[in-house]
């Protein structure tokens, strides 16, 4: 994977432009961000060079960033040196529609906007010449198109001494609007873009590594391995994922989970890096790189889903790839039809086809989608929700039935162990034997069985092999004398046993040794989720592996009416296929036996706490699993499908109404301009309205 920064991107033509390029030379999951000024690309061979794509990229008009070198002549000193000499041209020629004549001299008008004019000439028209090598169009075509009609058209009537040929103050103004507008754009982009960059200032630069020796040294943190430990002070960051060893403390993890309050970290507890330690101190195991942290993968997941487009983002990406050409015909049939249909002169044509020119640049419709994407997505993320991808955003927003796992989804996931009963056998070699089987299982009844027979004592002495996980169903293993012990549902560790409430059974050679009763809670904020969803029109179901009572017991209390109990992984999975068929359909789940149905459903959503199976079949991820964030994810993504329709109806609207009254002769080609560049800021201030919304 080769990154690149790019300078000189304004808008998402100017994406698709080097999009195009790159592909062209046969690179792979080419990803641009016009916003961000990222270029993203596979090199599956070395036949192209980078140089190469390099010298490519910057002849299209862009600038490669190396070495964090900024160019010295950026849009910003073009502006200002632009401004210098279109505002006594402008100036006059206002004054000139009071009555007040200055500045009429036209070579004196040629020397102030011949400098405009080569910065413009350069600005637009090497990316325009590059996107016509590159068989593509954009919106710096039209303004290079219009802006050099005005200044020759001029030029002209200066050699021909006709002041009523004169514009150069259009030409001019033409250029600095827009380049003014690119500004604005470009500031008021960057405010949408603040997600990643408030993530990235949470990754850590340095750690305090404990040595065997017990000193604690100060190492980069992209040195820190799994395994390493870690002091982390009052104050401090954290700097990667790790597991509690010693101390507690207060974290904060308000950036990463959206958990406005600090949370209590004990020994044994995990924590996040880039959370700040608020109170107390920590010695803590490291778990991962800085490379596979939390934070890592939530700033690219962030970056993958501002990157990728929704389907109604084609729609605009095909009507921007034929808006250039159909404009530029309008705007030679305006011209012609003003001087042979009726009659105008053509100096007055001319500015109408200008004027049309200007004031139909698409770059609204290219910013529409993007922009709302990127302010969404980070809004997701800072109320600790991960999307993969930004048409997970319209899809979810379109979900009809809310299907849910119970253990750990709907449930705490910390449960009790209510009482074991005993059939046969010595209860210390049974702990044993369960509590080494349970240990192989990521399933969150296994992890609190664990928990509590490690507390319990009692535990005697278990020697196995072949210790195996059947998804859905339970654990099985050899013991020394090469006797198969079943731990798990009843139709697996005891077909025969008559049925009780146990919710686990323990076998020796299919002999019934023992059975397990847990206790469950459900989550605080169950019952407020399903009761919003219904509100929002949707069907919450529960879908379960558990017994048929206990299932129907949880649905009763949430005021669900549709529910699957003891169903295994292949039986969810059928079940989500025809409830697919019904309506598009999420799964809400967290084990390794829900990472079919997960995969099979419209959508899948998974707890950050859930296995990473699961975590890697689902499209949104919860973090910390809290369940009440669906409902945040839910209310974000539909506001910002709305609004991704509201500033695409802007965008075209605008075009509908701007082009035929441009045509018409009643709007110059300055003012084409200066509402050309305020219809870009329109579309980019709703797509920030959307970070303070109320959802």
């Amino acid at each position: 994977m080769v990154a690149l920064k790019v300078e000189g991107m304004d808008c998402a033509s100017c994406a698709a432009n080097i999009t195009r390029f790159l592909e062209k030379k046969g690179l792979q999951k080419v990803n641009v961000n016009f916003s961000s000024g990222e270029v993203v690309f596979d090199q599956p061979t070395d036949e192209v060079p980078l140089d190469l794509v390099t010298e490519g990229i910057n002849k299209l008009g862009y600038h490669v960033v190396q070495n964090n070198q900024m160019p010295f002549w950026n849009l910003q000193r073009k502006l200002l040196f632009c401004a210098i000499f279109t505002l006594p041209l402008l100036g006059s020629h206002l004054l000139m529609m009071t009555g007040i004549h200055v500045l009429q001299n036209a070579w004196v008008q040629f020397a102030l906007c011949l400098p405009v004019y080569v910065v413009g000439f350069l600005h637009f028209g090497k990316t325009s010449l590059g996107a016509l090598r590159n068989g593509s169009t954009h919106m710096d075509i039209l303004i290079f198109i219009g802006s050099t009609a005005a200044f020759v058209y001029s030029t002209i009537g200066a050699v021909l001494n006709e002041p009523k040929y004169l514009f150069f103050e259009t030409s001019a103004t033409i250029i600095t609007l827009v380049l003014l507008g690119n500004w604005f754009e470009k500031r008021a982009v960057k405010q949408t873009t603040t997600a990643i960059e408030d993530l990235t200032k949470l990754q850590v630069e340095f750690a305090k590594k404990i040595m065997p020796s017990g000193t604690v040294v100060t190492i980069e943190a992209s040195e820190v391995l799994p395994g390493d430990w870690l002091q982390v002070n009052e104050g401090d960051k954290i700097p990667v994922d790790g597991t509690v060893l010693k101390g507690s403390a207060d974290v904060d993890e308000s950036m990463l989970t959206g958990e406005s309050l600090p949370v209590s970290r004990l020994p044994d507890d995990r924590v996040l890096g880039g959370s700040i330690v608020s109170g107390g101190s920590l010695t803590i195991a490291a778990t991962a790189t800085t490379r596979d942290t939390t934070l890592s993968q939530m700033i690219d997941l962030v970056k993958s889903a501002q990157l990728n487009k929704p389907d109604i983002q084609r729609l605009a990406d095909r009507i921007s790839g034929v808006f250039v050409p159909v404009v530029l015909g309008i705007a030679v049939l305006t011209f012609l039809v003003a001087v042979l249909g009726f009659g105008l002169a053509p100096q007055k044509a001319m500015l109408n086809a200008i004027a049309v020119l200007v004031i139909s640049c698409p770059c609204a419709m290219g910013l529409a989608t993007p922009t709302a994407v990127m302010v969404g997505v980070g809004r997701l993320a800072k109320n600790g929700i991960l999307v993969k991808g930004a048409q997970t955003i319209e899809v979810f927003a379109g979900i009809k039935n809310f299907v849910f796992d119970k253990t750990g989804t709907l449930t705490t996931g910390d449960f009790r162990i209510k009482k074991i009963n005993y059939q046969a056998g010595n209860e210390a070699d049974i702990n044993a034997a369960m509590l080494k089987m349970e240990r192989h299982s990521s399933h969150p009844i296994a992890q609190s069985l664990v928990k509590e027979l490690t507390q319990r004592g009692q535990i005697g002495e278990a020697t196995l092999t072949k210790i195996k996980e059947i998804k859905g169903q339970g654990i099985s293993a050899l013991d020394k004398e090469g006797n198969e012990l079943k731990l798990g549902s009843q139709r697996f560790a005891a077909p025969n046993a008559g049925a009780g409430e146990a919710a686990l059974f323990f076998s020796k050679n299919d002999k019934l040794l023992a059975t397990v009763e847990i206790e469950d809670e459900l989550k605080p904020a169950a019952r407020e989720l399903m009761d919003s969803l219904r509100n929002a029109g949707k069907t919450p179901i529960v879908l379960s592996g558990d017994r048929l009572g206990k299932t129907t017991e949880v649905a009763r209390h949430l005021g669900i009416e549709r529910v699957y109990a003891e169903q295994l992984p292949a039986e969810k999975l059928e079940i989500i296929r025809k409830l697919n068929a019904e309506a598009p359909t999420a799964m809400i789940g967290d084990g390794i036996n829900d990472a079919p149905a997960l995969a099979q459903a419209t959508l899948g959503v998974s707890l950050s706490n859930a296995s990473q199976v699961a975590m890697q079949s689902a499209q949104i991820i919860l973090l910390n699993g809290n369940l009440d964030r669906l409902g945040h994810a839910l209310a974000i993504s539909t506001a910002t499908l709305q609004t991704i329709k509201q500033n695409l109806f802007w965008a075209f609207a605008y075009n509908v109404v701007a082009i035929p009254v441009a045509a018409m002769g009643f709007l110059n080609p300055t003012w084409g301009a200066l509402f050309m560049a305020f219809s870009d800021v329109v579309v980019i201030g709703n797509s920030i309205r959307l970070k303070g919304r109320k959802v």
